[in-house]
């Protein structure tokens, strides 16, 4: 084994291209057929087109970041909505300060997709 490779899934593959190259900011690679194919910085994400799928209900892909709240402001910029969960403390723009000091915000992509950025403590 090589490379990691990532996998999301997409009923709206031009969506989904809008999304994530233009809001998220990855690198759009090309269509294959199946898959819509981004770099993360080495990493491939492939977004395969099927017809229909539920979206799982906990994060499936996530971003760390040395400054959540620049990140956080530059997406809302965007039009990212923060995703709000009952219990956990979140603060005003959404992000939740967990024992030891990391933080996590939780957007989702046009399909529901629960997608995060984090700044973690050392």
């Amino acid at each position: 084994m090589n490379q990691v490779v990532t996998f999301l899934l997409t009923q709206n593959p031009d969506a989904a291209i809008k999304f994530y190259r233009d809001t998220v900011g990855l690198t759009y690679l090309h269509d294959d057929g199946f898959a819509l194919v981004f770099d993360m910085k080495g990493i491939k994400l492939r977004i395969s087109k099927v017809p229909k799928f539920t979206p799982a209900q906990h994060t499936v892909l996530g971003w760390e970041t040395s400054d959540i709240h620049l990140e956080l402001g530059e997406l809302v910029k965007k039009g990212v909505t923060f995703e709000r969960y009952p219990n956990l403390g979140q603060d005003d723009d959404g992000i939740c300060t967990f024992p030891g000091g990391s933080k996590v915000a939780w957007f989702k992509d046009p399909e529901g997709n629960v997608l995060s950025i984090s700044q973690h403590v050392e």
